[in-house]
């Protein structure tokens, strides 16, 4: 079973602070299968999965695996199909980290509740599986005391302390293996390092929108635009280059050749542009004459919704005033 978002709460012995997983695993409630045990990159675990084990693809079925832009991207190169067919055909809509940010999670086969990747002989995709098929058994979490940003909402890794944490399950016979590893072995073998990387500055936007709690939402235009570009490289790439964007942004020629040719670069540009609109970070520079132009158009809404409340006061005055005649009241 693989978790998607939230919380190994009261993994913590003090009792103090918040625990949060990465959102590709998690539960509504803490899952008993969790060991409340923190884990280090050295930490030592016996465990090993291959098509010799009873319970073999077992773990692939009744699963929510939510999919980032990297294994997108993976998959859809992997199967040589564009976006928008591969998430019609293998994706279905979910929430982020119970927020209201949209994204996608791996749609199961109708008839056994399973991976459509998987068959008996093992995963068809295995090289570019989804990330959080790479952690199983071993889970990551973020401590940090009352959060990873500070008073005034800017990010502060330094108050995160990460560590491990391993999912053992009645069904899983791999922990009967010989095989020994460290945490970090583990996780360099099944390629989450570089899924972490990749994935990286991607979470930081969720879990940046789940720290302004339920209170506020995103508008519908920026969970389409968060969605997009999530979702579909292809098309925030037209975006880019067929919209006013590059009229907008300040972007120097060789990154502009760049977008133009290596997707990798783009997704992780995509999550540069998201932290900009979405929360405000200085992650891209807009042009001058563009800011000056915004300036100008919010100090005439502001004009004009002065004149507004002005007329309307007038309109009100006179509408009082003709009531008193009526009535005879002065």
């Amino acid at each position: 079973m693989v978790f998607d978002a939230a919380g190994v709460k009261g993994m913590n012995q003090a009792g103090c602070g918040e625990a949060k997983t990465n959102i590709l695993f998690g539960k509504e409630k803490n899952p008993s299968s969790i060991e409340p045990k923190k884990l280090t990159l050295d930490s030592k675990i016996k465990f090993r999965c291959h098509p010799g084990v009873s319970c073999f693809t077992a773990c692939c079925g009744g699963i929510k695996i939510v999919l980032t832009p990297y294994d997108i991207l993976k998959l859809t190169q992997r199967l040589d199909m564009p976006a928008h067919d591969f998430l019609h055909r293998y994706a279905q809509p979910t929430y982020l980290e119970k927020t209201d940010m949209p994204g996608v999670m791996l749609k199961l086969r109708k008839e056994d509740n399973r991976c459509p990747f998987v068959t008996p002989e093992g995963c068809t995709v295995y090289s570019d599986r989804p990330t959080a098929c790479r952690y199983y058994p071993i889970g990551m979490a973020d401590f940090h005391e009352g959060g990873s940003y500070d008073e005034s909402g800017v990010e502060n890794p330094s108050r995160e302390e990460k560590f491990f944490f391993t999912v053992r399950e009645d069904h899983c016979k791999g922990f009967e293996e010989d095989t020994l590893w460290t945490v970090g072995e583990w996780r360099k073998d099944q390629g989450v390092d570089v899924r972490d990387e990749m994935n990286k500055e991607w979470l930081r936007l969720v879990m940046r929108r789940k720290s302004f709690g339920l209170q506020a939402t995103l508008s519908e235009q920026a969970k389409r635009m968060f969605f997009m570009a999530s979702t579909d490289l292809a098309t925030f790439r037209r975006f880019i280059f067929e919209s006013s964007f590059l009229d907008t942004y300040v972007l120097d020629e060789e990154t502009i050749q760049t977008l133009k040719e290596d997707d990798v670069e783009l997704m992780l540009f995509s999550f540069k542009y998201l932290a900009s609109t979405l929360f405000g970070a200085n992650t891209l520079t807009i042009r001058q004459e563009k800011i000056k132009e915004k300036i100008a158009r919010m100090k005439q809404e502001q004009d004009n919704s002065i004149r507004r409340s002005v007329r309307e006061y007038e309109e009100l005055k006179t509408q009082m005033a003709r009531e008193r005649e009526k009535t005879g009241i002065r």
